[in-house]
């Protein structure tokens, strides 16, 4: 897919979010370029965790089968492509404690069925339309190995988003909307509220 498709898939995240990705998290990513890349690398892996997790509660569902199954493959390879991109970086894959963003999150998901699936489906096409829009807005002011990087995880991130979307859509027994909107507006604030830690979904910095 082209550069005009993928920027087309990057505003149709954009437009999903509540808000865009604030200018002083970009300045704290550019100055803390390493760890951006290894806590990168640990949400590509989380993702697939996700859509492993997901393939072993609901095997009686064969439309999210197919659909997890591709996408915890494609997450698995971005950490991949992220570690070479580390190496080639000279940089160290260490620990990193979580940031608060996917946590408090998840703590949105219903516990009852057939809600929490819903639930854990529409937090995912969030936490994946928010990286969307990450990669493109570093693809415009990273250094350029980084930046060529960031622009072609473009496509396949926005075709999760929308992946998760759709199931949600499908597997949902009344509205997505009260429930989407609240949880837009959480992760909004996560997103633009300071923090105190930098991580690849956080806030900017705190003063």
């Amino acid at each position: 897919m082209g550069s005009g498709s993928s920027k087309t898939t990057s505003i149709e995240a954009q437009r999903f979010l509540a808000c865009p990705t604030p200018d002083a998290w970009l300045d704290n990513a550019l100055a803390n370029l390493p760890t951006l890349l290894v806590d990168h690398a640990n949400c590509e892996k989380k993702a697939a965790g996700t859509a492993l997790g997901l393939l072993y509660r609901y095997v009686d569902k064969p439309s999210l089968l197919q659909k997890l199954s591709r996408l915890a493959r494609e997450e698995l390879r971005h950490f991949e492509q992220v570690l070479e991109l580390m190496e080639e970086q000279g940089i160290d894959y260490i620990h990193l404690s979580p940031g608060r963003y996917a946590g408090s999150l998840h703590r949105l998901i219903s516990r009852e069925e057939p809600q929490r699936l819903v639930d854990s489906l529409l937090v995912s096409a969030i936490v994946e339309a928010r990286s969307c829009e990450r990669f493109q807005r570093l693809s415009d002011v990273a250094p350029a190995p980084l930046a060529e990087f960031y622009g072609r995880l473009l496509t396949s991130e926005a075709r999760h988003f929308r992946d998760y979307l759709k199931l949600a859509e499908r597997y949902a027994d009344a509205p997505l909307t009260p429930r989407l909107e609240r949880f837009l507006a959480v992760e909004a604030a996560l997103v633009t509220d300071g923090d105190s830690t930098f991580r690849f979904h956080s806030g900017p910095l705190a003063d």
